[in-house]
């Protein structure tokens, strides 16, 4: 069994479940199982995860049965399970009239959490600013509650045609219940805030529906079922032997089980082969869908038929003319890579494991041209030892580690074609673009490059980022290297349409310094010369003070139009005001040398500050829907 990536490995091993749930294989559980006719359902389970508590219990093993598969995403049958009433449980009726049992704390669940307290008080490190929740929870990094779907206002202009019918959505974390100890920002629990631009029957305009709703992971449902944190946090729950001790006593009384992914769904949101996902780089995707209503509906965790086993990235890249998704995962143990691809209709082609590297990396993201996949093996490394036994990060540094970039066909059926090139000093968690010159004998690819990599997991407001792009002779083995901009860039974005092929335009955010983000820049990467530094920003627009905002996302007006220019499109980003604690969501002429607004929804409630979303046309959620 391969552990998913940032996973200690006394929880990545297949420990025997003493009180499973559920197993598709189980033949005392097969007259349990029926199929139902989908329905939407306000309960905290996923639709196809029904509980009714009135007959008899079930041993037998969940995770078998919590996997949605893309084909049937779309009709997905309801699982009944029947389970014991427990002795003081309440029945709660949703809104389809369904039982479902608040189930009491036991008294396990009670006593893992007060050894929990005590180890956070009494045993645990001091808290550095990073991970102690009292800080990283302030302002607009506080979660904020459910919203159902919500008509909004537009306050300014009006919203353009070529986002009727469509969605925004963006990914971020939102803990469930306040951490009993540390906390870092990637460890909150994913919630997706969508604004659904409607068409009105009555007034024939567009309305704006904004909603917000919890990714319903089995991390969540396990803790909302138990009304208190109880699967430990992976960038800072492993943070002592004590605490360790304490998840695997969870693990061994049957509290959670690891094979049913331990992921939090906070990172970005991808849609490929007709499907919408959300996904963290530490579990499989989560199938998501956004409703003609303009709610959020999580359908499963996806294994894309038990093909893909692991973990996956959190940034797959979508050739927008081929349709297929290529992705890889990483893990302490060997391979520390692995590389692959989906088709268009999403079926997943065999592993590529890449064997050469000698020790587990940190890779976040990726880069696709037209011929190669661009892996940066950057001065990050997986630590688990050192967290566990220092009381670390489970992501450490190596200053004495070159680091370099592998560049491998990216229909390659194993690695013996990859290639690495050295490229001291270049560490970068994004990409933004790569394409192919020179007829596939040159690559070259545009992030931004941290310039103080230690601080890249501890103290993002110490880093600063400069935008770079890499040029790499295939022939020659030369590795060329050009500053584009001495702003402090990160969260960049493209035309869509223009993945893996050359571009002009990067729409980037500005750090406040991260993760706040003062501004939007555009950045005209084409007008530098070849041989000098130069400043590429051609347009920007900078907030208000006290307002901050997310990553930017660029949509195309006409995007089947292959005579459109490249940059005749909008920015969309979700913007924060601190002062009056209002929230707005922005739509930015791209072509304007100010970023002019053309339309701003006030939003009925509080968007806190997150990571990655994007735009998803009407055809597509019909696709999906």
């Amino acid at each position: 069994m391969e552990m998913n990536p940032l996973f200690c490995s006394f929880l990545a091993c297949t420990f025997p479940h003493p009180n499973p749930l559920l197993s598709s294989s189980s033949s005392s559980s097969s007259s349990l199982l029926r199929s139902t006719t989908p329905k939407p359902s306000s309960s905290t389970y996923p639709p196809f995860l029904r509980i009714s508590a009135n007959t008899k219990n079930v041993k037998v093993k969940l995770h078998p049965t919590f996997y949605a598969t893309p084909a049937a995403t779309s009709e997905f049958p309801e699982i009944e399970i029947e389970i014991p009433k427990p002795p003081g449980a309440r029945m709660v009726v949703t809104e389809k009239k369904r039982q479902v049992p608040v189930l009491p704390s036991s008294p396990l669940v009670t006593i893992f959490n007060s050894l929990d307290d005590f180890i956070n008080y009494f045993i645990g490190l001091p808290l550095p600013p990073s991970i102690d929740p009292n800080h990283v929870l302030s302002g607009n990094f506080a979660p904020v509650d459910e919203l159902p779907p919500t008509e909004c206002e537009v306050i300014e202009g009006s919203l353009p045609r070529c986002l009727h019918g469509g969605a925004y959505i963006r990914n971020g974390p939102n803990p469930q219940f306040y951490p009993r100890g540390p906390y870092h920002l990637f460890d909150g629990d994913g919630m997706l805030h969508s604004i659904r631009i409607s068409q009105s029957q009555s007034h024939g305009r567009a309305v704006p529906v904004f909603c917000s709703r919890y990714v319903k992971t089995y991390k969540y449902i396990i803790e909302k079922r138990a009304g208190c944190p109880v699967i430990p946090n992976l960038f800072s729950g492993f943070r002592c032997l004590a605490g360790c001790a304490v998840a695997i006593a969870r693990v061994l009384t049957g509290q959670f089980d690891p094979l049913n992914g331990i992921s939090v769904a906070n990172t970005s949101v991808a849609f490929f082969s007709g499907h919408l996902y959300a996904l963290a780089e530490s579990d499989l995707p989560y199938s998501v869908r956004v409703r003609e209503d303009g709610d959020i509906e999580t359908l499963g965790r996806c294994d894309f038929d038990g093909n893909l086993s692991a973990s996956m990235t959190a940034h797959p890249k979508i050739d927008p003319n081929t349709g297929e998704a290529f992705a890889f995962r990483y893990s302490p143990v060997r391979p520390f890579l692995t590389y692959f691809r989906f088709d268009a209709q999403g079926k997943k082609q065999p592993d590529v494991p890449i064997s050469s590297l000698s020790r587990p990396s940190f890779f976040h993201d990726f880069a696709i041209s037209e011929r190669y996949a661009i892996f940066p093996d950057i001065q990050l490394w997986m630590n688990p030892v050192e967290m566990v036994m220092r009381g670390g990060s489970p992501v450490g540094t190596d200053p004495t580690k070159v680091s370099r970039v592998g560049i491998i066909p990216r229909y390659a059926k194993d690695e013996s074609e990859m290639r690495w090139f050295q490229v001291p000093g270049f560490n970068i968690l994004h990409t933004i673009n790569a394409w192919d010159e020179d007829d596939g004998d040159a690559i070259v690819m545009v992030a931004p490059n941290i310039l103080s990599i230690e601080h890249a997991i501890e103290r993002m407001d110490l880093i600063h980022n400069s935008l770079e792009k890499l040029r790499i002779d295939m022939k020659t083995g030369t590795v060329t290297r050009q500053r584009l901009s001495q702003w402090n860039l990160e969260f960049a974005v493209i035309n869509p349409g223009y993945l893996g092929k050359k571009n002009r335009y990067v729409y980037s955010a500005v750090g406040a310094p991260f993760p706040k983000i003062s501004g939007i820049v555009k950045l005209d990467i084409l007008s530098a010369s070849s041989t000098t530094d130069q400043e590429c920003i051609v347009a920007k627009r900078m907030y208000e003070p006290g307002c901050y905002g997310g990553e930017p996302f660029f949509v195309a007006k006409e995007p089947e139009n292959p005579e459109a220019e490249e940059d005749d499109g909008y920015v969309l980003s979700y913007v924060h005001d601190e002062q009056s604690g209002e929230s707005r969501f922005l739509v930015m002429d791209a072509q304007s040398p100010d970023l002019h607004i053309v339309a701003a929804v006030k939003l009925p409630a509080r968007v806190p500050y997150g990571f990655h979303g994007l735009f998803v046309r009407q055809c597509d959620l019909k696709m999906d829907s």
